[in-house]
């Protein structure tokens, strides 16, 4: 039996592009005929199918059980488990109902969330076509081995990595490992440079990438995980491990002290009842009270209710939030990391200048579309330029396979992008398509490829006579020219023409355009046919040149500058060249000197070194999916909270690692949408501000409710307390208390946890990801409210308990509560702003509510049903008329305080040296 040979691997990792195509076989012990079918049998055996590694399949129960991790619904469910074994089954149904609610919303929200691995198994090919045996066949994408030779054509899904043997014409589009969407040209010659950026790699094919023009021969490096796209799936495993939001967080800590509070409160005063001889039952029953007036038992519903209403409001801006808890992330978001291509760009490329006949013209327009002009000096070209422009024209209409359509009032190309922006800019120069392929018909082309770098068109003019019309690298087309173009007629090209030309390219490359040069030439001959690019690139007459790249969107530069008045930086992080990106991120605003680290300059850094630069650069270039997820770990180890965008494969483990994860909803790929917690449906950048915007309003909301829920809470608590300890009967039932929590206090904060956005929320910074929901001016305003709230009910209680029974006492303080807390609930809007300056028509639902609230409260003292169920007595109209002015006490003292605040701050403003005035 012979020896099966050996594979030997490059000399490093993912070096095949520096080896020869001869080394090449050699290592992979193949031919270029390629394996036997045998060979390609036994290799699959050794190592595996070419496949990608399946993620674990999510589990429905594991998603169910993560509903319940916060510490907030475990209070919950043991308030809700105790209530029902002391016999209070009213308490447990609602308690437990309203768990049972929450967790069936997050349930819903997150079920079709982390299937990026499967999403990246559908982007490799099911069928390749292989060399074995010496014939080509057809072969399941999944049989394909290493030293395999692949046949490759226009059309293609390549099915492993694979290194360029031979190829003519042969461009793939690598846009979902890239992020760029200009077609690569591919060739055979080994590159010197071992570290070279992977779009540069122009000898090598990948995995998940399609074939756009020509044929080639390719054999196959790497397969399944080992290849480029395998590689991504691995940081997309690796970067995936799920992690608190800020918000969860901030809730977990919170409910942390409440419980603690709760806990040492009640184990207090059950202390002193029993020092009193107090029964034991009595106390317990007690405690149970004091516990349910400490939780408040809607947070949770109020919380998710919040950020589902906010996931409504930004589906209406154009952003799908697929994870609830990335609506607040948004908010506390101090660092947007973006790609530039289609998100700070249009993401078509555009002809912004031409030059000919010794003029400089400016094209006006954007896109595809063909509206627009050409100007010179500000006005519309036309007379003496009408003719040169038409010549330029007619070399960039007449030497393009590319063309538009128009969808659904969209314009778009079908072909190479760069051609489609020709296209584009010979109609706005006058040229007409149509009029050209009638009055001078195609006859021959020499498609371009990058050792030439030009293409060639020959057309038979009106007269007969051949005409080749060539486009190129303005360079080597130069270098092939020997007369010039001018409106007075052709005349022989000079050392100083010459260096003028490439001024002028220069200057446009200055300006990050990609410059295009035109040139033709009539021939002798008068059948094309059998002609090289020799015979016809040679003597041509240079006509002008073409400057085009992708713009920068109109809405893009103001975007950026609220970014900037909001506090969040802006860092550009894409695939494009370092002197492309770096123009753009100066055009915008991103970056004031425009330098740009490279995918390279990142492979010499240690992951220290990254993160002590990641807070000083702005832009980086020519970057992997690797060197994108070390940015945003470096950013967030910075104590930055990282929102990233992207649309390509490459950008999807980037978007995982991040805090919040923004794909492309237009360009993106599946694998990027599953792996991200929002989806822009109109890929503008514009539209992330303001869901930026929308989050930190969100953030607002939940925090004013918040203070609201637990302001009611403190009151209910120290009512409950104060009574313990003079020893008086508890003022309040555990039925009355889950009332208020959940109808008269959870009701009104759903209203508020929908209120309109401070139009204000971007002026101010973004706050710091250590500060805490309950900060000073939090748990002042919370104990103050709560404070004023007891001591009313109190007053009333005691006054009520003097002269009727327990019961009728019980009754009107638990009335006075309820109406203190639903009038504070109109306060509770603004922290600054009196509640006679807000607008009642802002919150039509909060207005409702606390009607409808009320009349519940009034109809409970004359309904016996209703009464029966809240243990009210009856009870008076005008009794009702007294307390409900009773508790309009503390929105009163509230306002009263408001005004105080707003005198003192005006104060501090107008003093001498103040802020304002420095």
């Amino acid at each position: 039996m012979s020896t099966p040979p050996t594979i030997a691997e490059p000399p490093e990792h993912h070096a095949w592009h520096c080896l020869s195509a001869e080394d090449v076989l050699t290592r992979l012990a193949s031919t270029p005929a390629g394996l036997s079918s045998a060979e390609a049998a036994r290799r699959l055996a050794e190592h595996g199918p070419n496949e990608l590694t399946e993620a674990r399949p999510i589990s429905a129960l594991r998603l169910v059980a993560g509903q319940f991790k916060s510490l907030i619904i475990w209070i919950l469910i043991v308030a809700g488990v105790v209530s029902g074994v002391l016999g209070e089954r009213v308490d447990a149904i609602a308690i437990l109902a309203i768990v049972v609610l929450n967790a069936a919303i997050g349930f819903y929200q997150e079920y079709n969330a982390a299937r990026s691995i499967a999403a990246l198994r559908r982007l490799t090919a099911p069928q390749a076509k292989v060399r074995r045996d010496g014939q080509v066949v057809e072969a399941p994408a999944a049989g394909v081995v290493a030293g395999d030779l692949l046949a490759l054509e226009a059309g293609d899904l390549v099915a492993a990595d694979a290194r360029i043997l031979e190829s003519a014409s042969l461009t793939c589009v690598e846009s979902a490992l890239t992020g760029e969407s200009e077609a690569v040209t591919k060739r055979p010659a080994a590159l010197e440079q071992a570290d070279i950026p992977l779009g540069d790699r122009a000898d090598m094919v990948f995995m998940g990438t399609s074939v756009a023009t020509g044929t080639g021969a390719a054999v196959v490096v790497a397969t399944a995980m080992t290849t480029e796209l395998g590689r991504i799936a691995g940081l997309l495993a690796e970067a995936g491990a799920e992690e608190r939001t800020p918000l969860e967080n901030k809730l977990e800590s919170f409910g942390r002290v409440l419980v603690w509070a709760a806990l040492g409160i009640v184990a207090l005063l059950f202390g002193l009842g029993l020092l009193r001889g107090t029964e034991p039952f009595e106390l317990f029953m007690t405690s149970v009270s004091l516990a349910v007036a400490a939780v408040p038992e809607g947070l949770p519903a109020v919380v998710t209710v919040a950020l589902s209403l906010g996931v409504v409001r930004m589906a209406r801006r154009r952003a799908l939030v697929r994870k609830l808890a990335a609506v607040e992330t948004l908010g506390s978001t101090n660092v947007i990391c973006t790609d530039k291509t289609g998100t700070l760009t249009v993401g078509e490329m555009t002809v912004r200048v031409l030059y000919v006949d010794g003029h400089t013209f400016e094209v006006t327009g954007e896109g595809y579309a063909p509206t627009g002009a050409v100007r010179l000096d500000g006005q519309p070209a036309g007379g003496e330029h009408t003719a040169p422009l038409l010549e330029l024209a007619t070399i960039l209409l007449g030497c393009n396979n590319a063309h538009l359509v128009l969808t659904d009032g969209v314009w778009s190309t079908v072909g190479d992008p760069t051609e489609g922006a020709l296209l584009v800019a010979g109609a706005k120069a006058g040229g007409d398509l149509p009029t050209i392929e009638q009055a001078m018909p195609k006859l021959y082309e020499i498609p371009f490829d990058s050792d030439r770098k030009r293409s060639a068109v020959i057309r038979r003019a009106p007269d007969g006579q051949l005409r080749a019309l060539v486009n190129g690298a303005p360079g080597p087309l130069l270098e092939r020219c020997t007369h010039l173009y001018s409106s007075g007629g052709n005349r022989p090209l000079t050392q100083d023409d010459r260096e003028h030309i490439l001024a002028q390219t220069s200057t446009m490359a200055q300006r990050a355009l990609r410059v295009l040069a035109s040139a033709h030439r009539d021939l002798a001959e008068t059948d094309p046919a059998g002609l090289s690019a020799d015979d016809v690139e040679r003597d041509l007459v240079f006509v002008g040149l073409t400057g085009m790249y992708d713009p920068p969107r109109p809405a893009g530069k103001e975007a950026i500058a609220r970014c900037v008045a909001a506090g969040i930086r802006v860092v550009m992080i894409t695939g494009d060249h370092p002197h492309t990106a770096a123009a753009v991120a100066r055009e915008l605003g991103i970056a004031s000197d425009g330098v740009a680290v490279t995918g390279a300059d990142l492979d010499k850094m240690t992951d220290e070194e990254l993160r002590r630069r990641a807070p000083e650069t702005a832009v980086y270039a020519r970057v992997t999916a690797e060197h994108k997820l070390r940015i945003v770990r470096a950013l967030r180890a910075n104590s930055a909270v990282v929102a990233m965008t992207g649309d390509g494969v490459n950008d999807a483990p980037a978007l995982r690692g991040a805090d919040i994860g923004i794909a492309m909803g237009i360009a993106g790929t599946e694998v990027t949408k599953q792996a991200a917690d929002m989806v822009i449906t109109d890929d503008n950048f514009a539209t992330i501000v303001s869901a930026v915007e929308e989050g930190r309003g969100i953030y607002d909301n939940i925090r004013k409710t918040l203070q609201y829920l637990l302001a009611g809470n403190t009151g209910e608590l120290l009512l409950m307390t104060l009574c313990v300890v003079v020893g008086l009967p508890a003022p309040l039932l555990p039925i009355h208390l889950l009332w208020i929590n959940l109808v008269t206090d959870g009701l009104p904060a759903l209203c508020l946890a929908t209120d309109p956005i401070d139009p204000d929320v971007m002026n101010r910074h973004p706050r710091p990801l250590a500060e805490r929901i309950a900060n000073r001016a939090f748990l002042r305003t919370m104990l103050l409210t709560g404070t004023l709230t007891a001591g009313v009910t109190f007053v009333v209680y005691l006054h009520v308990l003097a002269t009727e029974t327990t019961a009728a006492a019980r009754t009107s303080a638990f009335a006075v509560l309820v109406f203190a807390e639903l009038l504070r609930s109109f306060g509770a809007r603004s922290e600054v702003k009196p509640v006679w300056r807000i607008s009642l028509w802002t919150n039509i639902n909060l207005v409702l509510v606390v009607a409808v609230s009320f009349g519940l409260q009034v109809w409970s003292q004359h309904n016996a049903t209703l009464g029966g169920f809240l243990r009210t007595s009856p009870m008076p109209f005008a009794d009702c008329l007294g307390l409900l002015a009773a508790g309009s006490i503390p929105l009163l003292a509230l306002e009263i305080v408001k005004l105080v605040r707003q005198a003192r701050a005006a104060r501090a403003a107008s003093a001498p040296g103040s802020a304002a005035e420095a």
